[in-house]
């Protein structure tokens, strides 16, 4: 990460999904499977990460079932719960992160943005989950633009559509892939692990007091 003061940023942009939002699938699957072990061979196996980013990128949420319950009939009925009971998923908002949103918005200093891969179906019922979303000047939502982090376009379609200049912007993800995807189109970067950590982080560039 750059040393950079608070003269420098002007723009930071947040990522949602474990680092705003507390969404994990698990929180579901309890509720289905009896182990954890059971928990994590159905989420490794067959509704894994990488199925679940092709939703981000735009898939059809009909068609990614369907077509698993077609490779896998044993599992019909978890599957279909994947998104029949998607709210289950959401743990709520990451209290400690929300407070710095809110702090970083009152301060009226910086043009606040998400960039998220999110499924475009599942993304209204976030956006009346979670009233904070409103507090951003611009969300670009991957099921939306049919492309997704950590891929470049991804970044610059952000950049280019709200005229952000990278130099002056703070990227903020729990994901190191797409951390270093940012950093690779000149956007400082931090990996998010806890709001402590954030803040301290935010702190030390003289973001936040």
């Amino acid at each position: 990460m750059k040393s950079q003061t608070n003269n420098v940023y002007d723009t930071i942009i947040f990522d949602l999904g474990s680092v705003l939002i507390d969404w994990n699938p698990r929180y579901l699957y309890r509720k289905i499977f009896a182990t954890e072990a059971e928990i994590d061979n159905f989420l490794q196996n067959i509704c894994t990460p990488d199925w679940n980013e092709e939703q981000d990128a735009g898939r059809s949420l009909q068609e990614a079932t369907e077509m698993l319950v077609t490779s896998h009939p044993a599992h019909e009925a978890q599957i279909r719960a994947y998104y029949g009971r998607w709210k289950e998923m959401l743990g709520g908002e990451i209290p400690g992160s929300v407070q710095l949103l809110r702090q970083l918005k009152d301060s009226g200093k910086y043009k606040l943005y998400a960039l998220t891969n999110w499924s475009n179906e599942t993304f209204p019922l976030a956006l009346v989950e979670f009233p904070f979303l409103q507090w951003f000047d611009g969300i670009v939502v991957s099921g939306r633009e049919r492309q997704r982090k950590p891929f470049p376009s991804f970044y610059q379609l952000l950049l280019s559509r709200y005229q952000v200049d990278a130099e002056h912007a703070l990227f903020i993800d729990d994901n190191l892939r797409n951390v270093k995807a940012a950093e690779a189109q000149g956007i400082d970067s931090i990996h998010f692990v806890h709001p402590e950590q954030l803040k301290d982080v935010l702190v030390s560039k003289n973001i936040l007091n």
